[in-house]
């Protein structure tokens, strides 16, 4: 995309935004007094797919000015269940953005539950969104 990697970066660690361009997590806010993505700061991402709604708190694991941002989603109990990986790479006056995730945990429940829906297909499909949506708002600002 035609933006530098600090300014892609500032909007993909800028977790009240993500509504903007995720189909699937339609708010976050910061958590424990937390207003900038920092190791260790939390947040937590209200999310819908149709009907379905779920909230997940999600603590921050990553936060490489320019480079990276990650951060882990966690159960109601606190247990991580997925790994969410933005990785930001300079390609000429542009950048290269990259997302990607890693299922940590799950329990049998969500498993039986997921088995009619494409649960790894729909998660690429909203990847896919996402990085269109983040390159539009990237090159306006």
């Amino acid at each position: 995309m035609h933006a530098a990697p600090l300014s892609v970066y500032q909007l993909v660690s800028d977790i009240t935004r993500m509504g903007e361009w995720s189909p699937e997590c339609h708010r976050s806010e910061w958590l424990d007094g937390a207003t900038t993505a920092a190791v260790g700061a939390r947040f937590r991402g209200h999310n819908r797919i149709g009907l379905i709604r779920w909230r997940r708190d999600a603590v921050i694991t990553v936060a490489d000015l320019g480079r990276e941002f990650s951060f882990t989603t966690l159960n109601p109990k606190g247990r991580e269940e997925t790994s969410w990986r933005y990785q930001l790479r300079p390609v000429g006056e542009g950048t290269e953005l990259t997302e990607s995730y890693r299922f940590l945990w799950c329990s049998i429940a969500s498993r039986i539950a997921e088995l009619p829906l494409p649960r790894d297909k729909q998660l690429r499909r909203g990847i896919r969104e996402t990085l269109e949506r983040i390159k539009v708002v990237a090159e306006r600002e």
